[in-house]
């Protein structure tokens, strides 16, 4: 089945969820940025808390950035999602290797060392909201619901998942996000709390075949879906976009540029593409700028 994302109400809308596959986002990412199983690991998980954080959005046009800053070798990483779970994200050392934890396990938490995690909220408005916590355990997951709970005061649990096969691709991807609202009584609390210390791993749960929703349905008997929507690695650049940049920087940079007489390659760190203008292009920005 193709990525996509599920979003919904259970034990009398008193929690919601948001739960996804993203195998494929997920390796595409890990194609593009050419990245070792540990940074894998480490960019599919923001990468999908990222595409349910986006579709939280309630308008077409909001953005959602998450990123991490830590002291570890992978150095950090940015996703950044829209309200259709169209998302995208760098890492900033691709190439990280490390001894496996005890269980086996990638140790992201490791790579990703000591730091903080900032979401940054873009509404269209004058200035985008910014929240920002410590790292926890640097394993993603648990910064997020530490989050969740300090900057925005919602109980919420957090589960993200990346399973890398032999060969270096993603074998499996996904996640959820479960959020008690303020009046869930005492013993729903308690149930999915309950269920939630049963809950294997989401990587586990797809391995064995269950689908987005009977993954969910372990933790949320009676889940409801209220939507289900594409995910998938989306990078809104275009040629248009880069000139529309290099108009921005003005007649002086630009004159500048012409003087220097080669031409300039602008990269975009999320895709690896490259958009290559040549010296007549860049005067002819600089006219059009002139009529303006």
């Amino acid at each position: 089945m193709k990525d996509h994302m599920i979003r919904g109400t259970g034990f009398g809308s008193q929690v919601r969820f948001f739960a996804a596959s993203t195998k494929e986002t997920v390796e595409e990412a890990r194609r593009i940025h050419d990245t070792y199983p540990l940074c894998t690991a480490a960019l599919g998980r923001l990468l999908t808390a990222g595409a349910m954080m986006g579709a939280m959005g309630k308008n077409d046009t909001d953005i959602i950035t998450l990123r991490i800053d830590g002291d570890g070798p992978i150095g950090g990483i940015t996703v950044t999602a829209d309200s259709h779970a169209g998302v995208k994200g760098i890492i900033y050392n691709n190439h990280v290797e490390l001894p496996l934890r005890a269980d086996n396990h990638l140790d992201v938490g490791r790579g990703v060392g000591k730091g903080t995690l900032s979401v940054i909220k873009d509404f269209g408005m004058k200035d985008p909201y910014v929240g920002q916590t410590l790292l926890h355990s640097g394993e993603i997951a648990e910064d997020l619901t530490y989050y969740f709970a300090e900057s925005e005061q919602i109980p919420t649990s957090v589960a993200l998942g990346v399973l890398v096969d032999t060969d270096c691709s993603v074998k499996q991807a996904g996640g959820f996000i479960i959020q008690m609202m303020p009046f869930a009584s005492d013993e729903t609390v308690s149930i999915v709390e309950k269920n939630l210390s049963q809950f294997g791993s989401v990587t586990n749960s797809f391995e064995n075949g269950n689908s987005v929703l009977e993954m969910i349905k372990n933790i949320i008997p009676d889940a409801e879906i209220e939507s289900d929507i594409p995910v998938k690695y989306f990078c809104n650049c275009s040629r248009d976009r880069v000139r529309r940049a290099l108009e921005s920087l003005g007649n002086k940079e630009l004159q500048s540029m012409i003087d220097d007489g080669e031409s300039v390659n602008l990269h975009c760190d999320f895709c690896n593409k490259d958009y290559l203008f040549t010296i007549d292009e860049i005067i002819d920005i600089k006219k059009t700028l002139n009529l303006q």
